[in-house]
């Protein structure tokens, strides 16, 4: 134990528990096109995740070396999973080979639990300039606002912009360049992906459609304030060379210091996708904004509101679960249910608390106790149908979220 606290690597993890009430009642036990969490009226082990790191130190002038890989068991892992690789090629409807990384690496027969590496890279820095950090293997996207583990996150159930707005994961190469200390710019090269570079994975092809990741980050000099604006761009797959584009940015802004705001945009498109049986340029777009106030220190209250248009009805099938476990057989594991997508609005609105009662309850002599947060949330959806009336929540056109989930870090 020594030898590694000498050498800087950290192991630690969390454990994320919850349950939805949907008072619905839905016959497939599905909540729509609710993804977290996706399971109606049952208790769900969202994430039991541990990792293991040696952070790098990204200031000063002295290189640095280190890195990170982390284990994902739970319900969400299908969503970290790096399924760039779709069953059916998205422009022509091919069957795919999905390759290999996470996928399938167990428990198809449980439908809902599953295994994911969401990180495995290396990383150094260079006191090059300002300084250069680089990211080489497999890692979340920097895009977007709310991605990446559970404890970074307020709310326990997550938006259509996440979920279906943009990349979870890249697997290639990520550099990070500081221009000055208030502005710093990202890119690199991503790749082994079916879907524009998103969510990448080892094919047994090797390392294909090579695609581009982009963007530049601002930091207010009190820390407090950031926007970002960020885009990935390239071909759509190895098979085709129809153009596969996303653009986002995210503001994120302390009002006072218990008030803090932040909002999200995102716009994506692919060229010539087969939707239906019809092949058609598509987009989609969203706008996600939060606001957050710490009523006592240990105690914070928040809500989200948001709009997301799938214009052609290619980015939100109900269940979502259900078209992830769909592999290049047509053959689903998540039972027997009926996936449904169509062009439609989707509108949500949530309200959720956090609550660290560990200094409270004098409960704050371990990391666990500490970090345990408890999180209630109400949730509504509602979806409306861009050509015709649509009902993705169980033959209904809006539904309710009763949720509360626990969690702790260690």
């Amino acid at each position: 134990m020594s030898l590694i606290k000498e050498s800087g690597i950290q192991i630690g993890g969390w454990i994320q528990l919850g349950a939805t009430y949907n008072p619905s009642n839905p016959t497939n036990g599905y909540n729509g096109t609710v993804s977290f969490p996706d399971r109606a009226n049952r208790m769900q082990l969202n994430q039991f995740n541990v990792f293991l790191e040696r952070p790098v130190v990204t200031v000063g002038n002295t290189w640095d070396f280190g890195g990170r890989i982390d284990f994902m068991f739970g319900s969400d892992t299908i969503y970290f999973q790096a399924g760039g690789i779709p069953p059916f090629d998205v422009n022509s409807g091919v069957p795919n080979n999905r390759g290999s990384w996470d996928l399938n690496v167990c428990c198809k027969s449980t439908r809902t639990y599953g295994i994911a590496f969401p990180q495995a890279y290396a990383e150094f820095y260079s006191p090059v300039g300002n300084g250069l950090n680089v990211k080489v293997g497999h890692f979340y996207s920097p895009t977007g606002y709310e991605i990446g583990p559970a404890p970074d996150i307020f709310f326990y159930s997550r938006g259509y912009t996440l979920t279906n707005g943009h990349p979870f994961t890249h697997m290639g190469v990520l550099l990070e360049y500081k221009l000055n200390r208030n502005w710093t710019l990202i890119g690199g090269p991503v790749t082994g992906s079916g879907t524009g570079g998103w969510d990448g994975n080892i094919t047994r092809t090797g390392l294909t459609n090579w695609n581009g990741l982009g963007g530049i980050v601002w930091v207010g000099e009190d820390k407090r304030n950031t926007f970002n604006i960020m885009t990935t761009f390239g071909d759509a797959s190895a098979r085709s060379h129809e153009a596969w584009t996303m653009v986002s940015s995210v503001l994120q802004y302390r009002i006072t210091n218990k008030t803090h705001f932040a909002t999200y945009f995102v716009h994506g498109s692919v060229g010539n996708a087969l939707v239906n049986g019809v092949q058609k340029d598509v987009q989609w777009m969203g706008v996600n904004s939060h606001l957050y106030y710490d009523l006592l220190e240990d105690l914070s209250i928040g809500i989200r509101g948001e709009w997301f248009r799938d214009r052609d009805g290619f980015r939100v099938p109900s269940p979502y679960r259900g078209a992830l476990q769909i592999d290049n057989r047509g053959v689903g594991f998540a039972g027997n249910v009926p996936i449904t997508s169509a062009p439609a609005d989707y509108y949500q609105v949530t309200l959720g608390l956090n609550w660290k009662p560990a200094k409270r309850l004098r409960l704050d002599n371990w990391k666990a106790t500490r970090s345990f947060n408890i999180r209630p949330n109400i949730r509504y959806d509602r979806a409306v149908g861009l050509d015709q009336p649509y009902r993705p929540f169980d033959d209904k056109k809006d539904q309710w979220l009763f949720s509360l989930d626990f969690m702790a870090s260690f």
